[in-house]
């Protein structure tokens, strides 16, 4: 399986900036927050969470299988058979639940990086570019659809079960694979809706980066004057160990 990319470090302190100019902190933080929010929320990442999911479901129907084949067993061998399923299907199911775990924890620290690297500054031309509308619909979409089809499994499983009929063993089959779909679908809602919140709150909320004010970015019109004295008043970027830059 190939490496992830390591995700990029966090934004240096204020005292250590070493940008020459607005411009180029301007660039950097956009070539960064391109490749965060496509670890966050490009189609690799939900192809990946698909992926680590169907095999968890794979792994589970594996051991599903094993419970149902020792349960109805009626000699030495067909006891064999449902053990050795039920070895293949934790081999499959632990890694697979391992990896989705992994997964949502790098998660968390995109959203941080996200948030961090956001809160430089405002550039509304690059912005726009992060703002994926598309990418977080198609994630809520799907993760509704796959949610809808594991809750359904987990409720009609169980209700539809007959007694003499349906096995203890199969029923829980049938709820394992709905929980699976449903705790992934779970996963990708809230990638979705963070993603959401971090456009509204971060790319589109209320000045929070270092040039937050200024009327080139509420709109306003300054005059000469006004324009110097925000010019002033915006902090200077700094060399480490250097006089501040602009």
């Amino acid at each position: 399986m190939p490496r992830r990319a390591p995700l990029p470090p966090p934004p240096p302190p204020a005292e250590i900036r070493s940008w020459p100019d607005r411009e180029a902190m301007l660039a950097d933080r956009a070539v960064v927050l391109g490749e965060l929010v496509r670890m966050h929320v490009g189609p690799g990442r939900l192809g990946l969470l698909w992926m680590w999911a169907a095999l968890a479901a794979i792994g589970w129907s594996l051991v599903g299988s094993g419970i149902v084949i020792v349960e109805q067993s009626a000699d030495f061998f067909s006891g064999i058979a449902g053990l050795v399923s039920l070895v293949i299907g934790a081999a499959v199911l632990v890694p697979a639940v391992a990896f989705v775990c992994l997964g949502v924890s790098r998660d968390r620290k995109v959203r941080s990086l996200l948030t961090a690297w956001g809160a430089l500054d405002r550039d509304p031309e690059r912005d726009r570019r992060l703002r994926m509308p598309g990418a977080s619909l198609a994630w809520l979409l799907l993760s509704f659809a796959l949610g809808a089809v594991g809750l359904a499994l987990c409720v009609l499983g169980p209700a539809s079960a007959r007694p003499g009929r349906e096995t203890y063993g199969l029923v829980a089959l049938v709820m394992g694979v709905g929980m699976v779909a449903w705790l992934t679908a779970l996963i990708g809602g809230v990638t979705a809706l963070a993603h959401r919140r971090w456009v509204v709150g971060v790319l589109m909320g209320a000045g929070t980066g270092a040039g937050s004010g200024t009327g080139a970015e509420t709109g306003a019109v300054l005059s000469p004057a006004a324009t110097r004295e925000a010019d002033s008043a915006r902090p200077p970027f700094t060399r480490a160990g250097g006089p501040g830059h602009r």
